[in-house]
């Protein structure tokens, strides 16, 4: 059986879900704002890892909501403590549960593994009621930087104590996918939209693709 880490943001739980509360206070740009909000944030987590200027994904996500604000010319400074709040309730997607269940009831070893804060995580988690299936989580908060680093694969190869052949990262995200794979480890690309094409520069490819974590089960090798 294998060790799988799941990645939390985008493919466990949904954050574009914040469009709902941004929208009494952001009104027809809430989509927009929601959108806009995840890529900054994933796009300054790249820049504080390139730049070795680690700070915690609680603070990443404030300041890319911040920055969003500005962006979008929209003032929510006195929306922002609840907004930040219901991002820690972020709504599991209709299939996480029951592929989760499915892969523990199969042996496999499930951990959530993420650029969020451990404290963070279990909270979101458990409110989305995806705890358990999985055992633990695996934060790059450990070891302070941010996926797509080698060193944060790593750290989830040394947690599970299987070694890279028998480690899987089960991710929506193409980018954690493709570093996944270039630190030695297997990959299901979760692919939710029909209109997500992979593209891994050359470097390599997914072990699986799925549109649903509920096809994993049977195409996990045992």
């Amino acid at each position: 059986m294998a060790f799988i880490g799941f990645d939390v943001y985008g493919t466990l739980v949904d954050p574009l879900g914040m469009d709902r509360p941004l929208r009494e206070h952001a009104g027809e740009l809430a989509e927009r704002f929601a959108a806009t909000w995840r890529e900054r944030q994933i796009d300054w987590t790249f820049r504080r890892a390139l730049m070795g200027r680690y700070v915690d994904f609680d603070e990443v996500t404030r300041d890319a909501f911040r920055a969003t604000c500005a962006m979008l010319g929209v003032d929510l400074r006195t929306a922002e403590a609840g907004l930040l709040d219901a991002y820690r309730r972020l709504p599991a997607f209709a299939d996480a549960t029951e592929g989760l269940s499915l892969l523990a009831e199969a042996g496999h070893r499930l951990v959530a593994f993420s650029n969020g804060v451990g404290e963070t995580l279990r909270g979101l988690l458990t409110h989305a009621r995806l705890m358990p299936p999985l055992a633990d989580v695996v934060s790059v908060d450990e070891v302070r930087t941010y996926k797509p680093s080698p060193a944060v694969y790593q750290h989830l190869v040394a947690r599970g104590g299987e070694g890279p052949e028998r480690t899987w990262l089960v991710s929506s995200n193409a980018w954690d996918v493709l570093g996944a794979k270039s630190a030695g480890l297997r990959a299901a690309w979760v692919r939710r939209s029909p209109r997500a094409h992979w593209d891994g520069g050359g470097i390599a490819e997914p072990d699986l693709v799925v549109a649903t974590l509920t096809e994993l089960p049977a195409r996990l090798p045992r």
